[in-house]
């Protein structure tokens, strides 16, 4: 079914593609977690969805900051990843989507992941430190956020390998 199709039966429905997830639509869906949904969240994001465009990849935070962070945008864009277009968002506007994984990339996420009122096929924590808490010259934060990521993209390819892969 087209999306402009599919657009229309659920305007007629009533229905709000916002309350349409993708897990019930038969596509991976993967929620990413952390506190600001600045940086350690927007950058798995912007790896997963570079994994595999197909995949359906959000992130939010419990406690979001204004903006994406310029050196987590930078630090992607040195590895050909564009996160600038991303602006944080709240964990509350996803609590009733389903979801087949729920992960929370920092602790503080992990100990104050809500309950989703939709399914969740799994919930994983694989934490990373926080760059923004980096001090220093630009360079050397940049420094920290570009360590992150290195580690971020380890981590996420390893969990697309495994876990997402095999469902598609």
């Amino acid at each position: 079914m087209t999306r402009t199709r599919r657009n229309l039966i659920l305007s007629a429905l009533s229905v709000p593609l916002s309350g349409i997830s993708a897990a019930a639509a038969g596509r991976v869906s993967v929620l990413v977690l952390c506190t600001g949904n600045s940086a350690r969240s927007q950058m798995t994001h912007g790896f997963l969805q570079s994994l595999d465009p197909n995949v359906e990849v959000f992130s939010a935070g419990t406690n979001p900051a204004p903006r994406v962070n310029p050196f987590a945008v930078r630090a992607m864009n040195e590895i050909g990843i564009d996160i600038s277009h991303h602006t944080p968002k709240h964990v509350r506007q996803y609590l009733g989507q389903s979801f087949n994984f729920v992960v929370t990339v920092c602790d503080d996420a992990d100990r104050n992941c809500p309950n989703f009122g939709g399914k969740v096929g799994r919930r994983l924590h694989i934490g990373f430190p926080d760059p923004a808490r980096a001090t220093g010259s630009d360079d050397e934060k940049l420094a920290v956020f570009r360590k992150v990521r290195d580690d971020i993209r380890a981590q996420f390819q390893s969990f697309y390998s495994t876990h997402i892969k095999g469902l598609k």
